[in-house]
């Protein structure tokens, strides 16, 4: 059946300007990291990515190494480029990243400007693209200079080969270090990828005064912490959980009986604002515009459709706020 994109797609989808550039993302963007991979349902990962779109996602985010196995994710997204997006193209930010492990040998990971300009070649073909919006560096690589993975950044952008760039991972000095580099190449850092949620903050301690500094934007990966944040873990650790298999990101021992306590006490502000937790982390992550972005995942069309359903609901009253921060302050045994 061909695909024809909604005609209401940009009627209620909210979009943040990113930084001091001239890009708009969308306030919820896909992530491909799990469940687009070559061991998952190929139908229903398209119809995730053409349902999203259809609610006014127009950003797509992968990695070269997302799948399982690696490069699986952006080997289907190119497939539903070609056989449904394509001639919306232009209405799409794509991005990928390089930096994890994805070959052997000395080149195949970190941030040399061998493993960035080979890995983004190699993700080009997968996906079946000329060039794409956004290329990260995934993680800062403590033994490559720093200027040798910018100036690769550079170079990806002035070969035409991505409009934009980004970092992902990087402590707040790195994260300076590189936007003081790329401003002087005149590519600016468009934007920072981190993991950020009610359960992990880190990025408020310095990270969010230097993207305001240099006028980068920032999209949160992981806002509701692998499903933390959501009504799957209200009740206990479900058999059929992620935190039961066998995931590296995400296993019993992240889930204490402390954070479960904090996730139902926030459940219970989520509930009298007549929102599911999902939608509450999302709408706490997105609260106060120093976050451009929020990117979920899913494994199914109808989390997307619920995970959007957020952005009706972002502002919050002093109470809550108060209300929250009591909740996810220590208690004296974690300090």
């Amino acid at each position: 059946m061909v695909y024809v994109a909604s005609d209401t797609r940009y009627e209620t989808m909210k979009y943040n300007r990113v930084g001091r550039s001239g890009l708009k993302l969308p306030a919820i963007s896909l992530g491909l990291w799990h469940n687009f991979g070559g061991i998952n349902n190929a139908e229903n990962g398209r119809n995730m990515i053409t349902r999203s779109f259809d609610l006014g996602i127009t950003h797509f985010d992968l990695a070269n190494n997302y799948g399982p196995p690696a490069g699986s994710a952006e080997q289907l997204f190119g497939q539903v480029l070609a056989q449904d997006l394509k001639p919306y193209r232009d209405e799409l930010v794509i991005s990928t990243k390089a930096g994890y492990y994805m070959w052997p040998g000395p080149y195949g990971e970190w941030g040399s400007r061998k493993n960035l300009v080979s890995s983004l070649n190699q993700s080009l073909k997968r996906m079946g693209l000329d060039y794409v919006d956004i290329f990260y560096s995934h993680r800062y690589d403590p033994e490559t200079p720093l200027e040798e993975t910018m100036m690769a950044l550079d170079h990806i952008v002035r070969s035409g080969k991505a409009l934009y760039v980004g970092i992902s991972n990087y402590p707040a000095e790195q994260t300076r270090q590189a936007a003081e580099i790329l401003k002087g190449l005149g590519t600016p850092l468009l934007i920072h990828q981190p993991k950020y949620s009610l359960l992990d903050r880190w990025i408020e301690d310095g990270l969010q005064d230097v993207l305001d500094e240099y006028g980068t934007g920032s999209i949160a990966f992981c806002p509701l912490a692998q499903g933390v944040l959501t009504n799957k873990y209200l009740n206990g650790i479900p058999e059929d959980s992620r935190a039961k298999g066998p995931s590296v990101f995400l296993n019993e021992n992240n889930i204490s009986p402390e954070t479960l306590r904090k996730v139902r006490a926030l459940n219970q502000i989520a509930a009298a604002r007549g929102q599911s937790l999902a939608q509450f982390s999302l709408s706490w992550v997105l609260r106060n515009g120093r976050v451009t972005s929020a990117l979920i995942g899913a494994s199914r069309p109808s989390q997307i459709e619920e995970n959007v359903a957020a952005l009706s609901q972002l502002d919050f009253s002093t109470e809550e706020l108060e209300r929250i921060e009591s909740i996810l302050s220590p208690e004296p045994d974690d300090k």
